[in-house]
């Protein structure tokens, strides 16, 4: 195992076996791990843990992979690890020998030419335009007056911020998707309870309804009873007059028919009889 193959071992990240991708953090024990691997470990073994505003994860505790080390992490988690600048910068000189020693046709096929220039290779980036271009665009072309760095500088920049974009945009998303479970469970357990007020609801107007049936029947007997006792006191005056208006009435015949006796003694001994049926 030559020295390039000994450096690649000690530039490996522990977690995911590939060379560290930049930011790389250093953890108290000195150990070194991608910081996108470390922060996946950390929220793997803190599945439950709560996120707060303005970081992507709460402090909580983190074990190192490779010596078992126990860190306790401030409020920025992962986040607020130190970048191991020493090994980042090692690393970009990895990578720039092993490309400059080990040319393989794949990868000066897939470097992107020139526009303008045919012949020259896009290998430097324009600060002040932001585009990559080629060596002779900085000479003789639209950019001779312009800010140009390296373009693998550029590159591992660029690539470091759509790293710690995009594993932002993913904490993101997993308090976004927290947030929505914590909704759903929020209006489930209110249909729940709308279900369970609209039972109790239902249950005491059914027992309102059977204490007003109640009642009802009760008012409406008491009522019957009391019609059938006014109505039956009526119809026993109604007979009592009816039979005195009908003795009164045969007793004013009888006295029609004496009224019209020629014969007097006959006619007195009437008149006796009608008034003593008439005044007793």
């Amino acid at each position: 195992m030559n020295s390039m193959e000994n450096l690649e071992k000690q530039l490996t990240c522990p977690i995911c076996l590939e060379m560290f991708t930049k930011p790389v953090v250093i953890l108290p024990c000195q150990h070194n791990l991608c910081r996108k691997c470390a922060n996946d470990v950390f929220q793997a073994s803190n599945p439950y843990l709560p996120t707060r505003a303005g970081s992507l994860t709460s402090g909580g505790r983190f074990r190192c992979p490779s010596c078992r080390h126990e860190v306790v992490l401030d409020r920025h988690g992962v986040y607020g690890l130190q970048r191991n600048l020493l090994v980042e910068n090692i690393i970009d000189m990895f990578k720039q020998e092993s490309s400059s020693s080990k040319p393989t046709p794949e990868s000066i096929e897939e470097t992107p030419m020139c526009d303008v220039h045919e012949d020259e290779k896009i290998n430097i980036y324009c600060v002040t335009h932001s585009v990559p271009t080629c060596s002779m665009c900085k000479v003789f072309g639209a950019h001779k007056d312009c800010e140009v760095a390296p373009i693998t500088s550029i590159y591992q920049t660029k690539k470091t911020e759509l790293s710690d974009g995009i594993a932002m945009m993913v904490g993101n998303n997993d308090r976004m998707q927290g947030i929505i479970s914590q909704l759903e469970e929020a209006c489930r357990a209110i249909e729940e309870n709308g279900r369970r007020q609209k039972t109790l609801v239902c249950e005491k107007f059914d027992h309102l309804y059977s204490v007003l049936e109640e009642k009802k029947r009760e008012m409406s007997q008491k009522v019957t009873v009391e019609q059938q006792e006014k109505v039956n006191y009526i119809r026993g005056l109604t007979k009592k007059y009816g039979d005195h208006l009908e003795e009164s009435c045969k007793i004013v015949e009888m006295g029609i028919q004496t009224m019209e006796e020629q014969e007097m003694a006959v006619f007195l001994q009437d008149f006796r009889s009608l008034q003593y049926s008439t005044f007793g």
